[in-house]
């Protein structure tokens, strides 16, 4: 008789056992976030790489007056607008130096140059980088090709964290009453916040809100920009996924043009969408004032051997 009162506590102290364990892993899962947070975002590489032929290197300062420098690649026969400018911002991992070869391919189809300013901590930059030092290198970037390279059109590109910045930057322009020409993502994600739930137990929102130093929210952002907003990802995006891009350009008050590319990956859009990438950024650089509407949706198929 003793049986079933045994085996109610025994379930009871298991599913308290059970929940416990779940309440300390997201514990423990939340503290490991707050404490390495700028790690998890910024990884620069270690590497020593000097950019090739055809790109300048150029030395500016950030808007709290850290020196940076970036890379300046323009067209090989004259440039098209010698007043536009893009302004490209890599991904987490990356480096300014190793887009070197997609930006001369970008101010040669286009006829516009383009700037790959550094960050902070990144390609032997002294200093850390921190949400709030990205900003402020971004806007020191803004400020160095209009008033040094005279750029009065600027339009802004971004790759994987570089989307975040990029649209951050772009609000600050439009707040400053200079909105970019166009804001063209490739693999953005929607907010730091739905990143670090993919990444461990999600968080609880009202604590995330409480524990975040990064505050990337792509998604809010385009919602509130004038400028037409591009956006290219690829199908099989392992790090970030499709449907993040789809929500950023759903999310966008001003659209252009969605490109996602069948079998790509988060690195090869480019490659893998051949022609049909090149084509779609094209259009966002050139349409940068006209803002078309439209969603294209590129369908590759490959078969197995």
């Amino acid at each position: 008789m003793d049986n079933g009162p045994r085996g109610a506590r025994r379930v009871v102290t298991i599913v308290g056992i059970a929940i416990a364990a779940a309440l300390v892993t997201v514990l423990l899962s939340t503290v490991w976030l707050w404490r390495n947070q700028e790690r998890v975002v910024f990884q620069p590489p270690v590497a020593h790489v000097s950019a090739p032929a055809p790109a300048k290197r150029l030395e500016f300062r950030a808007s709290d007056d850290h020196p940076l420098f970036g890379y300046l690649v323009s067209p090989a026969t004259g440039g098209r607008d010698p007043s536009a400018l893009i302004v490209a911002f890599h991904g987490n991992a990356d480096l300014s130096a190793w887009l070197v070869p997609w930006a001369r391919e970008v101010a040669d189809r286009t006829g516009i140059g383009v700037f790959l300013p550094e960050y902070r901590g990144y390609a032997d930059i002294p200093g850390t980088p921190t949400y709030e030092t990205a900003a402020a290198d971004a806007r020191g970037a803004i400020a160095f090709v209009r008033d040094r390279l005279r750029a009065s059109r600027v339009i802004l590109f971004g790759h994987s964290l570089g989307t975040g910045v990029a649209a951050d930057v772009a609000a600050q322009m439009q707040a400053d009453a200079a909105p970019p020409g166009a804001l063209v993502l490739q693999a953005p994600f929607t907010s730091a916040r739905e990143m670090a739930a993919r990444l461990l137990v999600p968080p609880v929102p009202w604590l995330w809100r409480k524990i975040a130093r990064v505050h990337y929210d792509t998604r809010a952002r385009v919602a509130q920009l004038d400028c037409p907003v591009w956006v290219a990802h690829a199908s099989r995006d392992v790090v970030i996924p499709v449907r993040m891009g789809r929500q950023v350009f759903a999310a966008a008050r001003r659209k252009g043009e969605l490109l996602v590319v069948e079998g790509a990956g988060h690195n090869d859009v480019a490659d893998v969408g051949g022609e049909r990438y090149w084509r779609w950024l094209t259009s966002a650089v050139s349409s940068s004032a006209s803002a078309p509407v439209g969603e294209l949706e590129e369908e590759r198929h490959r078969r197995l051997p």
